[in-house]
C-alpha cells in the first residue's frame, strides 16, 4: 500500500516526510501521543508518515519550531 503511494513523491516531500518522522522520533513520542499533543488527526499523521499524503511546507515548520521552543526533544545518552 505505502509504497504505490511514494513512488510519485518529489525529493521535497521525501526530504518532509523523513524530517516529520525524525522530529517526532526525536520527542520520543508515539505517532498516537504527537499526534493528540499536536492535535492532528491520527490518521493524517499515519499518511504524511507513509507518504500516502504530503504535508505541507509550513506545519512542518511550525511542528519543529514548537518542538524547539519547547524543549521536547530529547537529549540521547
Amino acid at each position: 500500500m505505502g509504497i504505490d503511494y511514494m513512488i510519485n513523491e518529489t525529493p521535497e516531500e521525501k526530504e518532509r516526510r523523513e524530517l516529520l518522522i525524525e522530529i517526532r522520533k526525536g520527542t520520543g513520542m508515539t505517532k498516537k501521543a504527537f499526534s493528540q499533543y499536536f492535535e492532528i488527526p491520527y490518521r493524517t499523521m499515519q499518511d504524511w508518515e507513509s507518504g500516502a499524503r504530503h504535508m505541507p511546507d509550513y506545519v512542518l515548520r511550525l511542528i519543529e519550531y514548537k518542538v524547539r521552543m519547547e524543549g521536547l526533544i530529547k537529549e540521547e545518552e
